[in-house]
């Protein structure tokens, strides 16, 4: 698959930015359960001490921790399923990405700053400061001008790149729930 260029990417931000500001639709969970497999699952379940059941975050630990344990700042990676519309171009190279949720929503720190809590399905999710950025994995899915169009000083504002989260209140979820916006934890 061809790699969109810098000017193609920045031609969908107006799309980008008519994502809801609430209400938004999840669209996609994927679950990790090993290093480079994905799993794309109907319906899931979001847990205080798993985030979704069955993915592998929990054994990956965390590479901001001293002693490796899980970043429960990193529990949950949220991307705009727009923004992943545009640079995958099929849906099938969605999961490449890495992320768990994709949702049809406005992600941009203006709209869903550190500390807002989302309703979606039984569970409520938390979006933290811990920043989203492409790694060399994303690079060679995606290219290096989709790295540098999220990485940009536009696709930072808008987290374009997706969002960290962590679970505050598990339930289940399934594609189709809504993402509701409740109140800044």
């Amino acid at each position: 698959m061809t790699h969109l260029t810098r000017a193609e990417l920045e031609a969908g931000l107006d799309t980008i930015r008519q994502a809801p500001q609430d209400g938004g639709r999840l669209e996609l969970i994927v679950r990790r359960p090993r290093v480079g497999v994905r799993e794309v699952i109907d319906a899931g379940e979001l847990s205080l001490a798993e985030g979704l059941v069955g993915d592998s975050w929990i054994r990956r630990g965390g590479l901001r921790s001293a002693d490796g344990s899980p970043d429960l700042d990193a529990q949950l990676n949220v991307m705009s399923s727009r923004v992943i519309a545009l640079i995958a171009q099929d849906k099938s190279r969605w999961p490449l990405a890495g992320d768990q949720l994709f949702l049809d929503m406005d992600l941009s720190e203006e709209n869903l700053p550190a500390g807002t809590r989302l309703e979606l399905g039984g569970a409520v999710i938390e979006v933290t400061e811990e920043p989203h950025t492409g790694c060399g994995k994303f690079v060679e899915r995606y290219g290096v001008d989709a790295m540098k169009f999220v990485n940009s000083t536009v696709g930072r504002a808008l987290h374009l790149r997706g969002i960290n989260a962590r679970v505050v209140q598990p339930g289940a979820i399934r594609v189709g729930d809504l993402a509701r916006k409740t109140r800044r934890g």
